[in-house]
């Protein structure tokens, strides 16, 4: 049986351990920046502002004929030949944005089925691109939110033995000014739960940080706010892409995109061509981003951008496409030898059904720049 088959097989006995908040949660906080009027939450305001209001070669995977995955072509048992080392493959899921309305303390029934999906799965790592809590906002129980995060989410992952890497998000950790307080309960939160993989650099965990797992390089990228990275950030990560020089994948993940994907929020961006020429000319593979609540696996040039859906409130429509996104997680299977043999979206109930390619946009464009969906 083929690793899909019998990850399927095993969603269903592991969903039955997982439980649930049957509601359907709230509509997501707007994003905002030094927003501490106590603003209604759930409505989709004006976007993310600073406080005076301002606003490599890529080794994506040969699609197949429908859901653009690639079948089990490579079993990571690495050169017999040569004697070199054997490096396994891995299984990376990925989630994004899972938080409901502001001050959420509990979690709609799908961030439950989702981790149940990834507990299934057992993959190796899991990433999160942040916005895990619905915070950015004076007033809330911060404690609360996170406790009642841990308990849908990081305590079954930890329960099943799977690290768990995350990032921050703007309602998680925003980097703007006035929220220096929940910036530091984020990073307080996550002191003891720190992942036990091979480490590049954790000094600043859990905001950004670098680590190793089998062939790939993870760069984490505490990308909270809009518009370019601060100069040392981006000298850090430049130094992080050095030290990894030699890990075929190098995969970097955080909260705001580089560019736009998503309606409504195609200025809430990196929008910074000094970062694309950085990863280009580093080799990166793939830039995983959330913040933008849609699924799109792209590329621009050789650099793989890929954004993520949603799993909490507020699923976007991609630019120029009518319906929303489906809420979804992903999937990422790298072989020992450093080929992305799988990178898929799931959705659906139980989070076990594909999202074909087909039924994405052939590319998303705005104010100048063009993602091209990656099999194509």
């Amino acid at each position: 049986m083929d690793p899909r088959s019998r990850w399927l097989a095993s969603i269903a006995v592991v969903a039955l351990a997982c439980g649930g908040d049957a509601s359907s949660g709230g509509t997501e906080p707007h994003v905002v920046g030094d927003d501490t009027s106590g603003t209604a939450a759930g409505s989709d305001g004006p976007g993310m502002h600073d406080a005076s209001g301002a606003a490599a070669t890529s080794t994506s995977p040969t699609t197949g004929p429908d859901t653009g995955s690639v079948g089990d072509t490579d079993d990571g048992s690495g050169d017999t030949t040569t004697g070199a080392p054997t490096i396994e493959p891995i299984t990376i899921a990925v989630v994004s944005d899972l938080n409901g309305s502001y001050g959420s303390t509990t979690y709609q029934a799908e961030v439950h089925a989702a981790t149940a999906a990834i507990v299934a799965l057992q993959p190796d790592v899991v990433l999160s691109t942040g916005d895990m809590v619905a915070g950015q906002q004076a007033g809330l129980d911060y404690h609360a939110m996170w406790a009642g995060f841990h308990a849908a989410v990081s305590d079954p992952l930890a329960a099943a033995g799977i690290p768990f890497a995350v990032s921050p998000g703007n309602h998680d950790a925003s980097g703007y000014g006035g929220f220096a307080d929940e910036r530091q309960i984020y990073v307080d939160e996550w002191a003891a739960r720190k992942p036990d993989v091979q480490w590049l650099d954790d000094t600043a965990w859990p905001l950004s940080y670098s680590f190793t797992l089998g062939s790939v390089l993870f760069v984490a990228v505490d990308s909270t706010t809009i518009g370019p990275l601060p100069a040392a950030h981006m000298t850090w990560i430049e130094d992080q892409l050095l030290a990894g020089a030699d890990q075929p994948v190098k995969i970097l993940y955080g909260h705001v995109p580089l560019y736009p994907f998503a309606q409504g929020r195609e200025d809430e961006v990196i929008g910074d061509a000094a970062l694309e020429d950085m990863l280009v000319a580093h080799d990166v593979t793939m830039f995983v981003s959330g913040h933008h609540h849609a699924y799109y696996p792209g590329r621009k040039g050789e650099l793989g951008l890929v954004s993520m859906a949603c799993l909490g409130a507020g699923p976007r429509a991609l630019i120029g496409d009518g319906p929303t996104s489906p809420r979804s997680i992903l999937r990422i299977e790298v072989a020992g030898d450093g080929t992305v043999e799988v990178l898929d979206a799931y959705g659906g109930a139980a989070f076990d059904e594909p999202v074909a390619r087909r039924t994405l946009p052939a590319s998303l464009s705005y104010g100048g720049v063009t993602i091209t969906r990656d099999d194509l």
